[in-house]
């Protein structure tokens, strides 16, 4: 019997370029005793531009979201991507008080929306953060990280309902919890830049050289994200921004999951990191965290 049962969005990207976070998450979910339901024939939320261009619109797409996932018997729903997290409780927000209320926003529910998870919150819970603590069988010590939060899963606060959104914890709280040392450092909330890497990668030179710039001065070895497109952003264009910025940072970039899944002795872990463009390898070797056999 499963502990949990969610119903999963995945998004767009984890269907593509970000098919290794997908494959990580589902991937520590079964030793976890989580039991993941795709919601069915499930269509994009909109982001990122649907809801500058069509506000009804960016809802009606999630609208028919919510209506695919009335059909399953899970209550809470577990979604990767800090933008879809954000247009689904966006999405909530939006609605009047009372259901009833006739309204120009109002997705009519029956059943009431889902609770809606973001990921790194989900596996930060006391439950969960037991639930891996005995499934630990290499603690990462010696590995000191940041923790990269983005922007787009903490704020704004009122569709959020973070209240740490400045100073988020549970990526932090994930890394301890898995023997590894996360330092503080100023630039958690910090903007990488997202898709403005397509039309203004200077721009995005400059963002993200100074997440590697602070991370480097703080004494991180690593940076450890929940986002996929901070994790786009931070991994595959390292090598042009340190070229930019004339200085090598030698950052890997890993996902929470992928930690988790390498301290629990997960099977996959090998094809998750093997994804990445920024090698993850040679400092897991460095600190006798990487011995496959």
């Amino acid at each position: 019997m499963k502990i949990f049962e969610l119903a999963y969005y995945p998004g767009c990207s984890l269907q593509g370029t970000a098919k290794d976070y997908a494959e990580s998450i589902i991937g520590i979910c079964e030793p976890l005793d989580i039991q993941l339901t795709e919601v069915p024939d499930w269509n994009c939320c909109g982001a990122t531009a649907a809801h500058s261009i069509d506000r009804r619109a960016s809802l009606d797409l999630v609208e028919r979201i919510f209506r695919q996932a009335a059909q399953m018997p899970q209550s809470e729903m577990l979604v990767p991507c800090p933008m879809c997290f954000n247009r689904l409780k966006t999405a909530i927000s939006a609605q009047p008080f009372d259901q009833k209320t006739e309204d120009q926003y109002r997705i009519p529910m029956e059943k009431g929306f889902p609770k809606i998870w973001d990921t790194a919150n989900f596996f930060a819970t006391q439950q969960m953060m037991e639930t891996i603590s005995n499934k630990v069988q290499q603690p990462l010590k010696g590995l000191k990280v940041v923790c990269y939060y983005g922007c787009m899963a903490n704020r704004p606060s009122e569709i959020s309902d973070e209240t740490d959104f400045e100073n988020p914890q549970s990526l932090d709280r994930i890394v301890m919890n898995l023997g590894a040392t996360p330092i503080a450092w100023p630039f958690k909330t910090d903007c990488c830049g997202a898709t403005q890497v397509l039309s203004r990668p200077d721009i995005v030179s400059h963002l993200v050289g100074n997440l590697y710039d602070m991370a480097r001065r703080v004494g991180a070895q690593a940076v450890v994200v929940s986002c996929q497109m901070c994790h786009a952003n931070l991994d595959i264009y390292q090598e042009k921004i340190e070229a930019d910025w004339g200085r090598r940072f030698n950052l890997p970039i890993y996902y929470f999951s992928e930690l988790i899944g390498l301290a629990s002795n997960v099977s996959g872990v090998e094809k998750w990191l093997s994804s990445h463009l920024t090698d993850p390898f040679p400092l897991l070797r460095e600190l006798g965290l990487w011995n496959p056999t």
